[in-house]
Formats: C-alpha cells, structure tokens, sequence
C-alpha cells in the first residue's frame, strides 16, 4: 500500500565515496537511497520512477563554478517543480547557495556535513514540501487546528506561514524568521511557542542587539558568585532562565562574531557553563531567531559564521512586507483601533471606508508597527468615534517625527487628493465658502458641485458677493 512505502531520495553526487555515506545514512535513518553521477543519468531515473527528495552536489567537473549543479536544479524544478531538492557543496559557497535557493532549491548544506543535523534537515524538507489537502490555506482550518488568536489577516502568503508554522511548531527544530522591521516575526515566534509542547513553559525574549560582548557569557549563561569582580551572588543566565521552554533570540543578525561560537557550543551540544563554574549544565531549550538582515549576505561577508547559520535555519519562515499583503491591511486597522480604544479606556472607534481605502494604498515601509503608530496616534490626537482619511492626514501631519515615513498624500488617487485638499481648506477656512474657492482657485458654484460630489455637507450656502 502506498502510505507503506518508504520515502526515497536520489543522491546525485560524481564522488563515489560521498554516495556511499550518504546512501548509508539515508538507509539507518529509515529512507530508501538511490544515486547516480551526472546530470543525464539523474533525469533518467526522475523520469521512471517516483522520488520524495533530490540530494544534489553543485559540481560535476573540475570547473567549480557550480553552473553545472545550477543548470540541473533547473531542469529539475521545470520538470519537477513541487521536487524539493536540497543542494550540497564542499566550498561552502554561500553566494553560489543563494543563488541555488532562489533557482528554486529548498535548502542547502556543505561538505562535510553532520549526521544528524543533516537527517533532521531532509525530515523537516520532506514535512514541510509534503502535498496538503485544497483546504489546508483556509484561515478556518487552521485557526481550529492550532492558537493562531493573535495574529491577523488572511492573505496566502500569510497562510502559508501559519502552516508551516502549525507543521514546525510540534517538533524541537530551530526556526529562523525574516523580514522587514515592523513585520510581525515577534507574533510568529510566540505561535511557535503557544501550539508547540513547550506551551506550558517559559517564552523568553533576548534582544541580541543589546547584549554587549563583554557582558555576553554572564548574561546568556549565567555566573557563580566570585567568577569576577562584581559577582556577589549565582545569577542565571538567559538560557538557564528558559529551561524547559523557548528562548527567542531576536535581532540574531547583530550578535557580535567573537561571541557567534559561544552561542554555537549551546546548538551543538545542548550543553553550557555559568561564568566561574567548574561543570557544565544542560541547556533543554528550543531556538527561534529573528533578524531584518539578510543572513546569508553576512555570511559571505564574514559577518556571520557559516556553521552557526546552518545550526539556526534549519526551518526558514520569511515575512512578507505590508506592502505585499494590502489585502490584510483593512482586517489589521479595524483590529488595531479597536485594540488602542480598549487600552486607553476610550469608546468603540470606527473607519469610514474612505480611510480604510486610504489605508489600504499607502506603501507602509515601517509595517505593521508603522501602521499601527499611524492609528494610536490618530485615534488619540483626534478623540472622534469615527474616523476619516481626513484625520489620518491631520494627525500625520501633527507628528514631526515621522520623517521619510510621512504618508502625506502618496499612494492617493487624483479624486482622494482633491477630497483631502477641500476638507483641509474648509477646515482651514472654518467652512467660508468664498475664502475656500479663492484658495483653490475655483468659482463658489465650482466649489459647490465638488462639495456635493464628495459628500462634504455645508450647513448655509453664502449668498453670492
């Protein structure tokens, strides 16, 4: 029966020995191992045979440029495109790696690899490339398969991260999340916490931006009383502090090089020692990170260490910006408001459709958190119980603090930017019709049509001068 047969894997590698350790390794760890050496023999056997996963090296030549081992993975994806193909390299090359993974490859690794964490990486491809049911995106289904409660909207790119975080979220398995400042990686790295089995411990939150490296060791693990100077009592470090739960490593992109390896023992060995102590501890952790920087740049620049990059993407979660999720933007400001009106004990707030369309066609370059500073600043500034565009614009302009993220009127349409300019003149004006169409440079019957098209009311028409 098919749900009996053993998943496979095609190593194809030009190097004999390479074939036999990883058909042996695939082998204990429950797989069935096929390889092959070249290119042509590897599409022969992807074409009669079913296959689960590729384990793919990137050159099969004296030339290492990897064109070759990139020309296949294309082939392959064309062909194949829902393969998921893992590439392997012995130059830990992480320029010619990222080029792969954007070609479409699911993850990389190098030569010479760890068993295990290897395993661990093909489990987790194979789980999160698996074929999901038609429904498995609907925000109903997952909401009821998993706590989900704080996190909102409803675009697919949004769904697919929910997925895999409900997929991931059971097992022990580091997660990296990217994406921009203001995204949400805090919110995906807390539904990681709540639907996992550490749910019942501690979530701690590290901001590794703020650690400065000569007080690294203390503060992640810890010190004896006398291990220096100012050691008067035991102080437990972050991790000791995490024990049995999650620890949150946040802005991982601005930890220090020369304390890149201390953090890396911890991965590797599940094992730490306090500052001054004379044995080590068991860390019984679970590592999530988070950074708006790109990894895989630092790495090739040296900023980062290749080996602890692989220790903490071994499950990649990517945000995408607001920008790329307008859809969700309304759903984000009915919740927003409805959320600072409650903390600040004020009255049920409203949008009018006006302000939410408004909304909806700004750029956002600060996210979530820009747009949700843009919402308490108004409903604050303002104190109505609904909102327009016009108050948008008005408490936008109030804040001198804004700088290039200013709304002002980009993303408008031409008719939205005339609204805007007659409620601020008549706002302006205290309502002077004539003032008002001398200011916009129009007739007062011009300025009545435009008022009534726009559904601004004037109390008394003037009389003509």
């Amino acid at each position: 029966m098919e749900q009996l047969r053993k998943q496979s894997v095609l190593v194809i590698d030009d190097d004999s020995a390479v074939q036999i350790s990883l058909a042996l390794l695939l082998k204990q760890a429950g797989f069935e191992a096929l390889t092959c050496t070249a290119p042509d023999q590897a599409l022969g056997i992807l074409a009669h045979r079913p296959l689960d996963l590729v384990l793919q090296d990137m050159n099969f030549s004296l030339q290492t440029s990897g064109e070759e081992g990139l020309a296949l993975l294309c082939q392959i994806k064309e062909l194949y495109p829902a393969m998921p193909v893992l590439l392997m390299t012995a130059w830990g090359s992480i320029a010619l790696a990222v080029k792969g993974v954007k070609a479409g490859a699911a993850n990389f690794f190098t030569k010479p690899w760890d068993n295990a964490q290897l395993v661990e990486l093909i489990r987790a491809t194979l789980e999160l490339t698996a074929p999901r049911a038609p429904n498995r995106l609907s925000r109903s289904v997952l909401d009821g398969q998993f706590d989900f409660s704080a996190i909102v909207g409803e675009h697919p790119s949004l769904l697919k991260v929910l997925t895999t975080v409900g997929q991931v979220a059971k097992t022990r398995a580091p997660v990296l999340i990217l994406g921009e400042s203001g995204t949400g990686k805090e919110l995906i790295a807390d539904a990681i916490h709540k639907n996992s089995g550490r749910s019942g411990a501690v979530a701690l939150k590290v901001n590794m931006g703020a650690i400065t490296s000569s007080l690294f060791e203390s503060e992640m693990f810890g010190h004896v009383r006398g291990a220096f100077t100012d050691a008067k009592t035991d102080r437990k470090g972050y991790v000791a502090s995490a024990h049995g739960g999650t620890l949150f490593l946040d802005e991982i992109g601005e930890l220090h090089r020369s304390d890149q390896v201390k953090l890396l023992r911890v991965l590797q060995d599940q094992h730490y020692q306090p500052v001054g102590a004379s044995q080590p501890e068991r860390a019984d952790i679970r590592v999530v990170s988070a950074t708006n920087r790109e990894l895989a740049e630092l790495v090739a620049s040296g900023e980062f260490r290749e080996d602890l990059f692989y220790r903490l993407n071994l499950i990649t979660i990517r945000l995408a910006p607001l920008r790329e999720r307008r859809s969700d933007i309304a759903l984000l400001a009915r919740h927003i408001i409805a959320q600072v009106a409650k903390d600040y004990g004020l009255e049920e707030t409203t949008l009018t459709p006006q302000a939410l369309e408004w909304l909806s066609a700004q750029s956002w370059p600060g996210n979530i958190r820009q747009l949700r500073q843009t919402l308490e600043r108004t409903v604050l500034l303002v104190g109505e119980r609904q909102l327009s565009q016009a108050d948008l614009l008005y408490a936008e302009q109030k804040d001198d603090s804004s700088g290039s993220h200013r709304l002002g009127v980009d993303g408008m349409t031409l008719e939205q930017v005339e609204r805007h300019m007659i409620e601020k003149a008549m706002e302006q004006h205290q309502g002077n019709i004539s003032r008002v169409a001398k200011v916009l440079g129009l007739s007062r019957n011009a300025l009545y049509r435009r008022l009534e098209r726009h559904g601004l009311g004037v109390a008394d028409q003037e009389p003509e001068a």
